[in-house]
């Protein structure tokens, strides 16, 4: 077996540019960077993802590329030394996980062994981005014709009446039981109209709103969460939490009904595990989402949350989004995300 001390590294940075500008209440989306680091020994390669979410991630800093230097320099310390060196650096963290995964694989790209590589599906929602009205229509349509069971909808951007008005119009055609319906608010709302907007919101059946105020209230996020007619999933609320004790104190003061893990914002897969566990033992549900990462980071979330055997509508929709994506087997079809055994990787631009 080739040990740490027979590893190199190096780091490639990679513009992804959307197909379409993506809408947040953050704002529009046109491009985003990320990173690839490729380790190699010998006639082997392992490749990861780390996927810097600028303006989100907490290790959006001016040091981000010579930390990525200094891991590539260091990679022989092993991934173990190297998770904890990093622990402020959570995609980094990902990005070498999935590398050393993917180095001491039998095949780069099978990060989590699973069914998932022999072409079984995960159920995904659809994401509708921001936009005018007509533009969010025109969206949701496509999504339903796509065979998507679950629709989730980036809110707090335009008038809450029109967000209203699209709500009530898919349920004119779409009971609860047809199409579940999630909203992501982004942290928009301010604390002291959340829970008026999250009453009206609930009229229309939906079966959760995503982070409705910014982080870090987390005396205001508890009372929405038990005053609440609708269920609210923490997502940004994770993100610059690394000790146990925060973790748990964080869950501990608000009592989510859900939590969202995107690992490139959390540290990676142990770190989720670690949520997961916190989670489920206080019977805190959970899902998976994807940062907006290349088909390399998406391959890798969309594995390991193969293997956690969870129901619920996972959101990995975001392969299609960029015009310059790696190409792979990746494939969302009838509202799943699934491996085309008949198509293969290219990744022949990153490896020297």
């Amino acid at each position: 077996m080739i040990q740490y001390s027979d590893l190199k590294a190096y780091f490639k940075k990679h513009t992804l540019e959307f197909i379409t500008p993506g809408g947040t209440s953050r704002g529009v989306l046109k491009t985003k960077d990320t990173y690839f680091i490729i380790l190699k020994a010998q006639d082997r390669f392992g490749i990861g993802e780390c996927g810097l979410f600028r303006g989100l991630s907490c290790d959006d800093r001016p040091d981000y590329e010579s930390v990525l230097q200094w891991t590539c320099d260091h990679i022989q310390l092993g991934l173990d030394e190297l998770i904890h060196e990093l622990k402020e650096f959570p995609s980094i963290q990902m990005g070498i996980e999935t590398a050393f995964r993917s180095f001491y694989s039998t095949d780069w790209f099978e990060i989590f062994p699973s069914d998932f590589i022999t072409g079984k599906g995960i159920p995904i929602n659809g994401l509708i981005w921001m936009g005018d009205l007509p533009y969010m229509k025109d969206q949701l349509g496509k999504k339903i014709k796509e065979g998507f069971k679950c629709i989730k909808l980036k809110i707090g951007g335009i008038h809450f009446k029109d967000e209203l008005n699209l709500l009530r119009s898919i349920r004119k055609e779409f009971s609860p039981e047809v199409i579940e319906l999630r909203v992501d608010a982004n942290g928009a709302f301010e604390y002291t109209e959340a829970l008026e907007k999250m009453k009206q919101l609930s009229d229309w059946g939906l079966h959760s709103i995503e982070q409705p105020i910014k982080k870090g209230q987390w005396q205001e996020m508890a009372r929405l969460c038990e005053d609440s007619p609708l269920d609210i999933a923490l997502d940004e609320e994770l993100i610059g939490i690394f000790s146990d004790i925060d973790k748990t104190n964080m869950l501990n003061t608000i009592k989510p009904q859900y939590i969202i893990l995107k690992p490139s914002l959390i540290g990676g897969f142990r770190s989720s595990d670690n949520w997961i566990d916190l989670a489920e033992s206080r019977e805190i549900g959970w899902w998976t989402t994807s940062a907006l990462e290349s088909n390399i980071g998406l391959n890798a979330i969309s594995q390991f949350t193969f293997t956690k055997n969870c129901k619920l509508p996972q959101g990995l929709g975001t392969g299609k989004l960029f015009s310059n994506n790696i190409t792979s087997p990746l494939t969302v079809r009838n509202g799943t995300i699934q491996y085309d055994t008949n198509r293969s990787w290219n990744v022949a631009q990153l490896i020297e």
